[in-house]
């Protein structure tokens, strides 16, 4: 998820006063606390859990954020730093062929070892040498130093918010059904707004992040395209809507489905999104708070890629490109159920917005390859090596979740999962011709 390089925010870069390396510090610091605090609902059985490849266990995430900075930060720039252990720059390696052979991340979950215990000991290593290291270091470095602790506490918030959602999957295949939080409050079972259209004239178009803040590499250059008139739907798609799909047998009629899709969705028996199942009759919901009965008024998530543009299909509709959502959600505040909400779960819509639940609630899926941006140029060495080798065989996303936090997202940020993905909290949002 993500990229692993970017450009410094300017308030940490600019320049290298005491008040300025104590904001970054803390900055640096809170993001540090706050992974921690997102593990402590799990018991010690649970830090270990990786159910299938494509999730981790969560102490990996804990040793894998802090390997950033010991791999990045602590080895280049702080003198006389002794590494935690040696060989962690092999377990908790994730894609980096630059800096080594990372261990196989199916295997990720068969390591009972290093304990969780080492793991926190290793992240109050990595704390402590970080501080001196802010603390210290000389005003030549500062500039690149400052980047690269922006960079890798975006990437720590990243693995939040992956974190959740395998801890998610890991609990979903307990025939238990565990709550992972319990006390998460639900959403309200009443609300609902009418679906509308947000006409855009066609025209030239400029996406891209522009401005002086964070932005990893893949969200540039900005430049300019063409685009035919077009709408956005007001909202994305909800339950209802989707089991309006359902119960119109969309999962066996290939008519609306993609040649891969298809053959993915009878290869895995699909029947409805990613932890829907029926009990008693009646549809229910596997969430982080455990079980719950299937609230018809909030945003269908955990679908693939294939199942959306199946339904959109279905539906007479098709999805939109990343072009079109950005020029749209460019216009818009950032606000809306993220994580900080408390809720950890889709929410109906609130009010009647237009367009609403732009940011916040499901990544909403596009019809966009994951692809460079015209003019773009990885970055040589390490630090420019997870987006570039990764821009095939994946469509983008956009906008954020009811996982991601509020503050690691903008209008011109892009996610990106291969097309049969569920496990993310990924939704729907309509577009037509006009």
């Amino acid at each position: 998820m993500g990229s692993h390089r970017g450009r410094p925010q300017a308030k940490f870069a600019a320049g290298h006063s005491p008040a300025l390396r104590g904001a970054m510090t803390e900055h640096y610091m809170a993001v540090r606390r706050m992974s921690q605090a997102l593990c402590q609902p799990l018991a010690p059985d649970d830090y270990g859990l990786q159910a299938i490849p494509e999730v981790s266990p969560a102490k990996w995430h804990l040793a894998h954020t802090s390997w950033f900075f010991e791999t990045f930060l602590l080895k280049p720039f702080s003198t006389g730093y002794r590494p935690f252990h040696p060989l962690f720059e092999h377990l908790f390696n994730s894609y980096y062929e630059q800096v080594g052979a990372p261990f196989p991340r199916p295997q990720r979950g068969l390591l009972s070892r290093p304990t969780t215990g080492e793991i926190y000991r290793y992240r109050a290593q990595i704390d402590e040498a970080m501080a001196t290291l802010l603390s210290s270091i000389d005003e030549p470095r500062w500039p690149e130093v400052a980047a690269r602790v922006e960079l890798g506490c975006q990437h720590e918030q990243q693995h939040q918010e992956l974190l959740l959602t395998d801890i998610k999957y890991n609990f979903s295949v307990n025939p238990l059904k565990p709550a992972y939080r319990p006390d998460l409050p639900p959403t309200a079972t009443d609300t609902i707004t009418a679906q509308a259209w947000i006409e855009q004239p066609g025209g030239m178009q400029e996406i891209g992040h522009h401005g002086d803040g964070f932005c990893f590499d893949n969200e540039s250059p900005r430049h300019r395209l063409l685009l035919a008139t077009y709408a956005l739907a007001s909202r994305p798609v909800t339950n209802g809507e989707f089991l309006e799909f359902i119960e119109a047998g969309g999962y066996e009629r290939p008519e609306f489905w993609l040649a891969d899709g298809w053959r993915s969705a009878r290869e895995k028996s699909w029947q409805a999104p990613q932890y829907w199942e029926i009990a008693d009759g009646r549809w229910q919901v596997f969430t982080l708070a455990g079980m719950r009965a299937l609230n018809e008024h909030e945003p269908v998530c955990h679908v693939s890629f294939y199942e959306a543009d199946a339904y959109a299909r279905w539906a007479g509709k098709r999805l939109p490109s990343e072009t079109e959502w950005e020029v749209i959600a460019t216009r818009e505040t950032v606000r809306g159920n993220f994580r900080e909400a408390g809720y950890l779960h889709p929410a109906p819509v609130a009010g009647e917005d237009r367009p609403a639940q732009i940011f916040g609630d499901v990544w909403e899926w596009t019809r966009s390859p994951y692809a460079p941006y015209p003019g773009y140029r990885p970055a040589a060495g390490a630090l420019g090596e997870y987006n570039g080798k990764f821009m095939v065989n994946q469509l983008v996303l956009r906008g954020g979740s009811c996982v991601t936090p509020a503050d690691h997202v903008r209008a011109s940020y892009r996610n990106f999962f291969y097309p049969a993905d569920r496990w993310q909290f990924s939704g729907i949002r309509l577009a037509d011709d006009r």
